[in-house]
């Protein structure tokens, strides 16, 4: 059984990364629809309907992971949303099309897509999946709000700082290579 504490920095955690996750694609959704066309994955037309609805659903996502009602629905959600992203890119690693913007960080952010973004989104989604554990029943102390956010606070600079250091060796490793 999960430890509640534990459970509770999970789902606080992919709220915060899906909730910036939608922000960021809200902010241009143009941009959004563009990356979805670069994609080649959806049919054309199914693009502007998918480019608002994925969105939505991450902002669906990260408010249902909060409550313990629909928690298990929105964590499924979740894995599925991450492995079809983590597919994706896969897809198009396989066909060649490694300067594909990844659009995981908004319009100002155009990193080419990248083997460790695969396995980033394997390992998000196992971790997500971690939040269906049954959770124990036990009542939660101040000590572990405090447990909680500061997990959420340590885990989320970490998943910046990750997320800048691979995405930085990315773009130099295609330089390298002589990728635009």
């Amino acid at each position: 059984m999960l430890d509640p504490a534990i459970g509770l920095n999970i789902v606080g955690c992919f709220a915060l990364l899906f909730a910036s996750a939608a922000l960021h694609k809200l902010r241009d959704l143009a941009h959004f629809r563009e990356v979805l066309y670069a994609y080649r994955i959806l049919p054309a037309g199914a693009v502007p309907v998918a480019a608002a609805a994925v969105p939505a659903a991450e902002l669906g996502m990260a408010l249902a992971l909060l409550s313990a009602l629909t928690r298990a629905a929105a964590a499924l959600t979740g894995v599925a949303l991450l492995l079809g992203y983590g597919t994706a890119i896969a897809v198009n690693l396989a066909r060649g099309r490694r300067d594909l913007a990844c659009g995981c960080g908004g319009a100002q952010d155009a990193r080419p897509i990248a083997p460790w973004m695969v396995a980033r989104n394997l390992l998000l989604s196992m971790l997500l999946a971690a939040a269906l554990i049954p959770w124990k029943s036990r009542p939660l102390l101040s000590t572990d709000a405090l447990t909680v956010a500061a997990g959420i606070a340590v885990a989320a600079l970490l998943y910046a700082s990750l997320d800048r250091l691979l995405g930085t060796l990315a773009v130099r490793s295609a330089a390298m290579r002589g990728a635009p």
